[in-house]
Formats: C-alpha cells, sequence, structure tokens
C-alpha cells in the first residue's frame, strides 16, 4: 500500500489520526451506554453531545437539529422517506435530479414501485447543472419534497442549492441535499443553504465508515425510518455508535478548522494534474462544471480509451471509472450519460479526487502513468 498512488478519495478517506486518537479511548475505558444513567453512562452521553456540538459547529446548526446516523445512505433514506410518510399526502410528489447518487435515486424508485409517490427527475446541462427554472415548472400542489444533491460525487458539480431551496420554500415545500460529498470540502453550513434536511457521511472527511447525521431543522415534520426505543431524541432508535460518532464530532472539528486549507491544496493539486495531462494527452476532455465544482474532483475523458481497462494495467493507481459492469456488459454512469456525454468518452472517463495526504509526488507520478499507458494502447 506504501507505493500506491490515492487519488480516490470521493469514494473514501482515511481516517484522520487525529481522529484516531480520538477514538481510542472508546475501545477500553469509556465503554458505557449513552442512555444510561450511571457514571459510566454518563460519561459515554458526554462524549456523544460533544460529537454533536462538533458536528453542528461544520453545519451551523443547533446540536438538537443533528441526529446520528449508520451513514450518508441511511440519512437519506430517513429523510425522503420521513418527509413523503408524514406529509399526508397520497399520492405524495417528489422532485429530483438525474445525477444523484443511487442511495437518493433507488429510494425514489422504490417509493414510487410501492407507495404510489410520483417523482419528478429534473434534467441536467452538459456541466451537470441544474436549471432553477426547470424546477419551478416541476412543482405541483402534490409536491412535498424537493431532494438534489449538493455537489456531485462523480464530477464534482456544485449545485445552486440556496437558489433552489428558495424555490421550494416559497410554494411551502420542504428541501433536501445530500451533502456526503461536499461537507469537509467546501462551506455546507444549513443557514447559508437554506435546506431543511441534509445529509453527512462520516467516511467522506475522515471520519471512520458507518456513521453518518442528519440534519433536521426545527419544526420539520418527519417519519422515523426505523421503531425500537427512543434514541436519539426519539429520533433514530439504536444505541448509538460511541466510537463511529466520536470520530465523526472530531472529523467536523478538525474539518471546519481546516476548511480554506484543505480546498487551497486539494485544488492546486487538482489542477496540476490537469495540466500535466493535458499536456501529455491529445484530446482529453474535462466532464462536470469547469468552475462550480469540488476542489478536489477531476472527471478526464481519454477518447478511444476503456477506463476500465486503463486503470486494470495501473495497479499503484487508485482512481474510479466512469463506467460500470452490468451483466457482463460496460455501460456509462447514469451521471454522464444525464450530462450528455457521449458514450465512448464516458467509456474512457476516468475520476481522480485528491485528499489532504495527495503530494505533488503523487501528482507527477499519476500523470506519468496515465500518459505511458496509454500510449502503449492508443
Amino acid at each position: 500500500m506504501k507505493n500506491i498512488i490515492y487519488l480516490d478519495y470521493n469514494a473514501t478517506t482515511p481516517i484522520d489520526p487525529r481522529v484516531a486518537e480520538v477514538m481510542m479511548p472508546l475501545l477500553g475505558p469509556v465503554y458505557g451506554n449513552p442512555s444510561s444513567s450511571h457514571a459510566p453512562g454518563r460519561e459515554a452521553r458526554q462524549v456523544v453531545e460533544l460529537a454533536r456540538s462538533e458536528v453542528a459547529g461544520l453545519l451551523g446548526c443547533s446540536p438538537d437539529e443533528v441526529v446520528f446516523t449508520g451513514g450518508g445512505t441511511e440519512s437519506n433514506n430517513h429523510a425522503i422517506r420521513g418527509v413523503v410518510r408524514a406529509s399526508g399526502k397520497r399520492p405524495a410528489h417528489v422532485i429530483t435530479s438525474a445525477v444523484e447518487h443511487p442511495a437518493v435515486t433507488e429510494v425514489c424508485d422504490r417509493l414510487e414501485a410501492s407507495s404510489g409517490c410520483t417523482v419528478t427527475v429534473l434534467p441536467v446541462d452538459g456541466s451537470g447543472m441544474v436549471d432553477p427554472s426547470d424546477l419551478e415548472q416541476a412543482i405541483r400542489l402534490e409536491t412535498v419534497l424537493v431532494t438534489v444533491m449538493h455537489a456531485n460525487n462523480e464530477v464534482g458539480t456544485i449545485q445552486p442549492i440556496a437558489e433552489l431551496a428558495s424555490i421550494a420554500h416559497k410554494q411551502g415545500i420542504l428541501f433536501h441535499t445530500d451533502a456526503a460529498q461536499s461537507v469537509g470540502k467546501v462551506g455546507a453550513r444549513v443557514d447559508e443553504l437554506g435546506v431543511d434536511l441534509l445529509s453527512v457521511a462520516g467516511h467522506k472527511l475522515y471520519a471512520p465508515k458507518g456513521v453518518g447525521a442528519l440534519y433536521i431543522r426545527k419544526g420539520t415534520l418527519l417519519r422515523n425510518l426505523m421503531v425500537g426505543a427512543g434514541h436519539e431524541a426519539g429520533r433514530r432508535p439504536g444505541t448509538e455508535n460511541l466510537i463511529g460518532i466520536a470520530g465523526l464530532g472530531a472529523a467536523c472539528r478538525m474539518a471546519a478548522a481546516e476548511l480554506d486549507h484543505r480546498a487551497e491544496h486539494c485544488r492546486e493539486l487538482r489542477d496540476r494534474l490537469w495540466e500535466a495531462l493535458h499536456s501529455r494527452i491529445p484530446g482529453i476532455v474535462l466532464n462536470g462544471h469547469p468552475d462550480q465544482r469540488l476542489p478536489n474532483t477531476l472527471s478526464v475523458a481519454f477518447p478511444g480509451a476503456d477506463a476500465r481497462d486503463l486503470l486494470a494495467r495501473l495497479p499503484e493507481l487508485a482512481a474510479s471509472p466512469g463506467s460500470a459492469c452490468h451483466s457482463g456488459e460496460t455501460e456509462p454512469s447514469a451521471v454522464l450519460a444525464a450530462m450528455g456525454v457521449d458514450r465512448e468518452l464516458a467509456l474512457g472517463t476516468v475520476r481522480f479526487s485528491t485528499g489532504r495526504e495527495t503530494t505533488g509526488d503523487d501528482i507527477q507520478r499519476a500523470a506519468e502513468l496515465v500518459a505511458s499507458a496509454l500510449a502503449t494502447t492508443l
């Protein structure tokens, strides 16, 4: 692993050593159940509430508006299903976008198939951006929720969430955003975005896997995703994942303090990679918005190449192809297809994503490896 050039931070991040240091005592001396009233329980409860305040600090909300979950997927499910079930409208109508993560699209598909809910999917332009006027036209009397991701995980495009949320609110409609990719990379304060619900995934910002959070604005009517005891102020049953929650809190505290520095570091290296690839490989194409995108994300199409084959021949490089294998057939990603990217370009797309540990040497080596591999096949 020491020789691996890791450029797949949008897939997951390593646990920050400082985060791990916060988590370690919870493997031993701090072991109580946060719901217990005795001393070990109270000590554990203090850990949970400190982490809640740290998450709230990054999101710019009140701690009692933060509910800990098992990850971004659970948060999305809770938000979307919870609003639809609590709305009382039959059929309820949900609006989403064509470039959402499966943790949103699959939920919407399932609701449409099983509960009579209707779903409108907003198109995107060639950069992956939603047009606010399309949202205005899509709203109906029965619309109960708009769910549009803050930043796309594949191409990095950042949506105009504040404008979209304002349009929804003028019609009395709730707004949810999947911010799994943006939290910790760019500002994602709920007061600035104007959202009612926001999903966080711990493993995208140097916290452990299997923990996340859902911001629920005070007064938002939401049906619980699961039933059981009254944990998380009655919002999410199940004994809290103490070690994961502590890690998420610490990661959020560090992200809040280092946000600008991290963004600049990642942006500089991302742009250096683009320049290195662009100078070496004729005809390469940038996917996503040229400016309004995550500072760490670079989605590049190599004409005539097969991205999966290319990466398979570069075992020392960790990045993601812009295609998926279904029943033995390689298909372009739904995101690139929605953007209207040519099939050949989509199949030749690789997503590189930089992070805290990325170095200039990583970027130089990656560019050289990719250019060399392409030179032998194109």
